[in-house]
C-alpha cells in the first residue's frame, strides 16, 4: 500500500503528534508539545469530544513556527493543509482535511472564541475562512477536531473543526511585536524580491469582575505574482498578422499541451488592519457575560507585468501580436490590474454558566458583516472604463442555546443538548463605471443574491457505563431553507423558488481502556452538507431565459467512521487511526456529458469512497534533554466510484486529495533562553480535475507534490524582550496549487511581553 516515499514515511512513524484523552473524556493537561491543553474551554467546543483531537498552545507556536498569519498555527497538524499562497492571503487560503481537498472549503469549520469564521456562502478557493479576524499574537490555543462525530456541529464538520481560543487576561498584560519578511521569487520571466512588514500591539487586564482585551495589528506585504497571462499555442492563427513580439516563454500546461506564458498578473500589494475589543464580566461567581467586537480592513492592489516586447523594446500588453509566426489577440482580461477595498466587522455576545453542578447553560449569538467590499477592474484598452463589484451587505449570523446535564457527581453520565440557527446572506452587484480606479457605480450589469438558513436541534449522551468503557450516542436534527435567490443581467432579474429540507444525522462513539497505557476508540457519524448560496443559485441569463441552473441540487451526505489505537509513552503518545468515508451526491463543478450541448456547472457526483490510515506520534526529550519531536504520516485512497453525468471520472482520484502526506516538527530548547526548530511538510501527487487529465503538476494551474522544510531560532533577551528569526521553504522548492506557493522566505521578529 505504501509504494512512494517509503523511507520518509517510515522515518516519521515515531515522530508524530496526538492529543491524549483523560479518563473523563476531556483533553488531558499533560505537558506535551503540540497537544497540551490548559485552562478553560473555548465556547464552541462541546464538553465531551467523541473523536480525534489535536491542539497547540501559544508557547509552542512561538517556539516552533514562523506564524505571520493565524492559519500558520495549523502547519504541522496531521492530515491538514491550508492553501496559503503568501503572507496575508485573504481570499484563497482554504483548509483541506483527510478526505477533503482545497476545493472543498465548505467541508470544514473554523471558529474563534465560538464565533464562526468559515465563509459558508460558497464552496471553493475564494470562500476562505476569515483568518484575518485573529491576529497571531492573540492566540492562546488552537484545537482541531477530526470528522463529523460530534452532534454539536452541522454537516460542514465532515472534514474538521478548528477552534481558536484567544487571550483573556487575569492580570495586566502588554504585548508588542514587529516583524519583517523577504522572499526571492523566480518563475517564468519574473526574478524579483518581495517583502513586507507587520506590527501588533495588545493590552489586557482584569479588574474585579471585569476582564478586557484590546489588540491591534497591521500588515503590509507584497506577494509574488500568483497568476500568469497565457495563450495555448494551438489557439494562434498561422500567418504574419499582428505586431511581432518577443519575450513569451514556452511551457506546457497541466494537460501537457503547449502554451505560452506572456507575463505576470495578480502581483498583490495588501495592506491589512485588524482591531479587536473583548470584554468579559462575571455577573455572579458562576455566570459570565462576554462580548467581542472585531474589525478587519484590507486595501489590495493587483499589478501586472507583460513579458512581451516589440522590435523597439516597448512593452506590449494589448492589441494583436505575432509570436513565432502565429497571431494572438490580447484582451483586457489578459493583463487586467485590479484594486480591492474591504472592511468587515464581526460581533459576538455570550452568556454562560459554569457551576460544574447538575446543570450548566450558554446563550450565544454572533454576526459577521461585509460592511464594505468593493473590487474594481478595467474592461477597456481605449479608456479608463471598468467594472465595480460590490458585496456590501453580505455576511452571516448565528444564534445558539446550549445546555449540559450532569446527573451524577462523578460525571459518569453527561448530556449535551442545544438548539442553533445559522443564517447566510449573499449580496453581489456588478456595475459599470467610467473610471475603474475611483469612479462611482454606473448602470447595473449583473447581480447575484440569495439566503440560506440552517435550524438545528442536537443531543449527545456520554456514558461511562463501566470503569473502562465509555459510549457516546448523539443525533442532530436539521431544517435547511434557501430563499431570496436571484440572478440579474442588466435590467432582467430572474428569481429562484424557495427550498426546504429536513435531515437527521446520528453519531456514535465507543472507547475502551485496555490498561493504563492503551486505549481503543471507534467513532461513526453521518453528516449532511447542504448546498451553499453560490452553489444553489447558479446559472446565467441568456436573452430572457435562465440557463445552466439545477433547482434540484442535492445536499452532500457523508457517512464517516474511524478506529483508533492510542499508546501513552513516558513522555509522549503514539496513535494509529484508520478512517473511512462514503460521500453521496458530492458537490463539484463538472461537465454534464448527457445533455447537448454539454453543460458545466455545480452538479452532484454520485459517490466518492475514501479509506485512509493516519499515524501520529509525539515524544519529549528524545535522544537528549530538551529535544521534542512531533510528526504525522497519512495515506489516503479517495476514489470516485459513481458519477452518471461524467462517467470518465469513475475510478479516478478525488481532486486535491493527495495519497500521501507527512509532517515533522523537531524543537530543541537547550536553555530557557534558546529554542530552535526544524519543520518538514510533505504532500504526494494530487489532481486538479475529476477525470485526472492534468498529469503535469509543475506548471501554472497545476497541482504538484512537494517537500518543504522550515527553520526557526528564538532567543529570549530578558524577561520582556524576545528575538526570533526563521526561514520558510528553506530549500526554495517551487510548487503549485493552481497558483505558485511562496519560495524561500526570511522572517525576523522582535517581541515585547509584559505579564
Amino acid at each position: 500500500m505504501f509504494t512512494k516515499s517509503r523511507a520518509l514515511r517510515v522515518a516519521l512513524l515515531t515522530l508524530i503528534v496526538q492529543q491524549a484523552w483523560a479518563s473523563d473524556g476531556q483533553p488531558a493537561d499533560a505537558a506535551m508539545a503540540m497537544v497540551t491543553i490548559t485552562g478553560g474551554r473555548p465556547t464552541s467546543l462541546p464538553t465531551q469530544i467523541p473523536t480525534t483531537i489535536e491542539g497547540i498552545t501559544a508557547a509552542q507556536i512561538e517556539q516552533s513556527i514562523n506564524a505571520a498569519d493565524a492559519e500558520d498555527a495549523l502547519k504541522y497538524f496531521p492530515s491538514l493543509n491550508v492553501r496559503k499562497r503568501y503572507i496575508g492571503d485573504y481570499d484563497h487560503a482554504v483548509l483541506a482535511s483527510r478526505a477533503s481537498g482545497t476545493g472543498n472549503s465548505a467541508r470544514s469549520l473554523v471558529y474563534a472564541d465560538g464565533i464562526l469564521l468559515s465563509n459558508l456562502l460558497g464552496n471553493g478557493a475564494t470562500f476562505t475562512p476569515r483568518w484575518g479576524m485573529v491576529a497571531p499574537d492573540e492566540i492562546e490555543r488552537v484545537d482541531v477536531l477530526y470528522g463529523p462525530f460530534s452532534a454539536a456541529y452541522p454537516g460542514n464538520s465532515a472534514g474538521a473543526v478548528v477552534d481558536y481560543l484567544t487571550r483573556m487576561p487575569t492580570s495586566l498584560e502588554v504585548h508588542g511585536r514587529l516583524s519583517g519578511f523577504s522572499q526571492g521569487f523566480k518563475q517564468y520571466g519574473n526574478d524579483h524580491t518581495y517583502g513586507g512588514r507587520q506590527g501588533s500591539l495588545s493590552v489586557g487586564n482584569k479588574t474585579g469582575d471585569l476582564s478586557w482585551w484590546v489588540s491591534l495589528n497591521r500588515l503590509d506585504n507584497d506577494s509574488q505574482p500568483i497568476t500568469f497571462a497565457n495563450k495555448l499555442v494551438s489557439a494562434g492563427v498561422p500567418g504574419k498578422g499582428g505586431v511581432p513580439v518577443t519575450g513569451a516563454i514556452a511551457d506546457k500546461n497541466p494537460a501537457n499541451a503547449d502554451w505560452l506564458i506572456l507575463g505576470d498578473t495578480n502581483q498583490i500589494h495588501t495592506v491589512q488592519g485588524h482591531a479587536k475589543i473583548k470584554l468579559a464580566y462575571d455577573l455572579t461567581p458562576s455566570i459570565r457575560a462576554s462580548y467581542t467586537l472585531g474589525w478587519w480592513k484590507n486595501d489590495a492592489h493587483r499589478d501586472v507585468a507583460s513579458y512581451l516586447r516589440d522590435a523597439a523594446g516597448n512593452t506590449i500588453s494589448s492589441g494583436t501580436v505575432n509570436i513565432g509566426g502565429r497571431q494572438y489577440t490580447l484582451t483586457p482580461a489578459d493583463f487586467a490590474p485590479a484594486t480591492g477595498e474591504l472592511e468587515h466587522w464581526m460581533q459576538g455576545l455570550s452568556l454562560k454558566s459554569h457551576t460544574k453542578g447538575i446543570w450548566d447553560w450558554e446563550l450565544a449569538l454572533s454576526n459577521y458583516d461585509y460592511r464594505k467590499d468593493l473590487v474594481r477592474t478595467p474592461t477597456s484598452f481605449a479608456n479608463a472604463s471598468g467594472t465595480l463589484t460590490d458585496m456590501s451587505g453580505t455576511g452571516w449570523s448565528t444564534l445558539a442555546a446550549k445546555g449540559i446535564w450532569r446527573p451524577y457527581a462523578d460525571n459518569r453520565h453527561i448530556v449535551d443538548i442545544g438548539v442553533q440557527r445559522d443564517s447566510f446572506r449573499l449580496r453581489t452587484l456588478v456595475s459599470g463605471t467610467s473610471d475603474w480606479q475611483g469612479g462611482a457605480a454606473g448602470a447595473a450589469m449583473s447581480s447575484f443574491n440569495g439566503d440560506t438558513r440552517l435550524e438545528s436541534l442536537y443531543a449527545q449522551d456520554t456514558w461511562r457505563f463501566v470503569p473502562d468503557w465509555k459510549a457516546t450516542l448523539g443525533g442532530r436534527l436539521e431544517r435547511w431553507s434557501a430563499f431570496n435567490g436571484s440572478i440579474g443581467s442588466g435590467t432582467v432579474v430572474k428569481r429562484f423558488g424557495e427550498r426546504h429540507e429536513t435531515s437527521f444525522s446520528p453519531k456514535f462513539a465507543l472507547s475502551h481502556d485496555l490498561d493504563q497505557d492503551w486505549t481503543l476508540k471507534a467513532s461513526a457519524g453521518r453528516a449532511v452538507r447542504y448546498p451553499t448560496v453560490s452553489e444553489l443559485y447558479q446559472g446565467a441569463i441568456v436573452g430572457d431565459t435562465l440557463m445552466n441552473n439545477d433547482p434540484n441540487l442535492k445536499p452532500e451526505r457523508s457517512v464517516t467512521s474511524e478506529l483508533t489505537a492510542e499508546r501513552k509513552l513516558e513522555k509522549g503518545l503514539l496513535r494509529a487511526t484508520w478512517f473511512h468515508e462514503t460521500t453521496s451526491d458530492a458537490l463539484y463543478s463538472q461537465r454534464n456529458v448527457n445533455v447537448t450541448p454539454n453543460v458545466t456547472n455545480i452538479q452532484n457526483v454520485g459517490r466518492i469512497r475514501t479509506d485512509g490510515l493516519e499515524l501520529a506520534a509525539q515524544a519529549d526529550d528524545v535522544l537528549w534533554q530538551g529535544l521534542d519531536l512531533n510528526g504525522s504520516v497519512t495515506y489516503t485512497d479517495s476514489t470516485i466510484t459513481g458519477n452518471v453525468n461524467f462517467p470518465t471520472s469513475i475510478g479516478k482520484d478525488q481532486p486535491r486529495v493527495p495519497r500521501q502526506r507527512a509532517t515533522l516538527l523537531a524543537t530543541y530548547h537547550p536553555t530557557d533562553k534558546w529554542s530552535a526548530s526544524l519543520g518538514a511538510r510533505y504532500s504526494g501527487r494530487q489532481w486538479g480535475t475529476l477525470d485526472n487529465t492534468d498529469p503535469n503538476g509543475a506548471s501554472y494551474t497545476g497541482y504538484s507534490s512537494y517537500f518543504v522544510t522550515d527553520v526557526r531560532v528564538r532567543y529570549r533577551i530578558d524577561k520582556q524582550w524576545t528575538a526570533s528569526a526563521g526561514i520558510d521553504n528553506l530549500g526554495n522548492r517551487k510548487y503549485w496549487a493552481f497558483h505558485p506557493y511562496t519560495q524561500r522566505t526570511f522572517i525576523a521578529e522582535l517581541q515585547y511581553d509584559l505579564k
